[in-house]
């Protein structure tokens, strides 16, 4: 049976919402936390984005879901001896409850320092350095690195967790799959791919987990619901690696006119039907997800909330 778990936008809401929502989630009975990690947000209508590392504090407070980061950059942002840092101490901090979902990231949040955003390969071989620092850092023992990427001197965590924080990393092609069935302790891809899935595990993943999420926006007005989506979340259908090359999110607004509310009707599950909220999880059941994680858009979410508790989950999990 998978698990089912929220998946916590950091874009489009407040650190004091998201925690909020959190407390929802477990009420309602899902069994896990995704939170986003971000410094911008993909639009100025999302309008948020706080510093993930002080929100997960937050959370390990207010529930006892566990929690993981979907996706951190531990590669241009941020050096991965701090994240390092952040993920031992919120896995502390949550009684080692805390995994790291890890990827090569976009440019929206990396290029902010100035640093060349480097083509693809480049980040893929810049987040295995990084994944190898981090996991050293873990055991608690000193760390010097020099490597061709990251140097680290003289490094050492004193709070750390009982046991490793896990790493999974992001995928969705090829390469970046291959790396995690390699290096990773999951994997993590946003689309019910079971070719992909598939890849993973005979790559040398084998039984390691594999999460997945999807958006929703539930309502009892399917067309508002379509225009709340082409309104906050239209990236979410731009084509190509637009998404990973585009460095601010005026760039990503001038590109709304792309996506058309029809196209979001198609793509996206807007409005109250129950069966298309089940199938849309389901998919990601029937191609072999051990988790699958679901994220509201919009403000209606305690009536997301009640939805799910009431009518979803009782199909998922019964």
């Amino acid at each position: 049976m998978p698990e089912y778990g929220y998946f916590l936008a950091s874009e489009e809401h407040d650190p004091a919402a998201l925690v909020e929502q959190a407390r929802m989630a477990e009420q309602a009975g899902f069994q896990a936390l995704w939170i986003s990690d971000h410094y911008h947000p993909w639009n100025d209508a999302q309008g948020q984005s706080a510093f993930v590392w002080s929100v997960i504090g937050a959370l390990s407070e207010a529930v006892s879901l566990p929690i993981e980061t979907a996706v951190t950059c531990p590669t241009v942002r941020m050096h991965p001896a701090v994240v390092a840092q952040a993920a031992a101490t919120s896995a502390v901090m949550t009684g080692g409850r805390f995994r790291l979902g890890v990827g090569t990231g976009e440019a929206l949040n990396e290029h902010i320092l100035g640093a060349p955003w480097p083509p693809t390969q480049v980040r893929l071989e810049m987040l295995e350095e990084a994944i190898q620092v981090m996991r050293r850092l873990f055991t608690g023992e000193e760390v010097t690195h020099h490597g061709r990427h990251y140097t680290v001197e003289n490094a050492r965590l004193y709070t750390v967790p009982d046991e490793p924080v896990p790493i999974d990393v992001s995928g969705f092609g090829p390469k970046a799959t291959a790396l995690a069935a390699r290096v990773a302790d999951g994997y993590i891809t946003m689309m019910p791919e079971e070719e992909m899935v598939t890849r993973f595990r005979k790559g040398g993943g084998g039984t390691k987990p594999v999460s997945g999420g999807t958006k929703v926006c539930y309502g009892t007005d399917r067309d508002a619901c379509v225009r709340t989506v082409h309104e906050l979340w239209y990236n979410e259908l731009l084509p190509g690696e637009m998404g990973q090359v585009l460095p601010s999110p005026r760039h990503f607004e001038q590109l709304q006119e792309l996506v058309t509310e029809d196209m979001v009707r198609e793509k996206t599950v807007c409005g109250d039907e129950v069966d298309e909220h089940v199938w849309a999880l389901r998919a990601f059941t029937d191609a072999g997800f051990d988790r699958v994680y679901v994220n509201q858009i919009g403000p209606d979410q305690r009536g997301f909330f009640d939805f799910y508790r009431t009518k979803v989950l009782p199909q998922l999990t019964g």
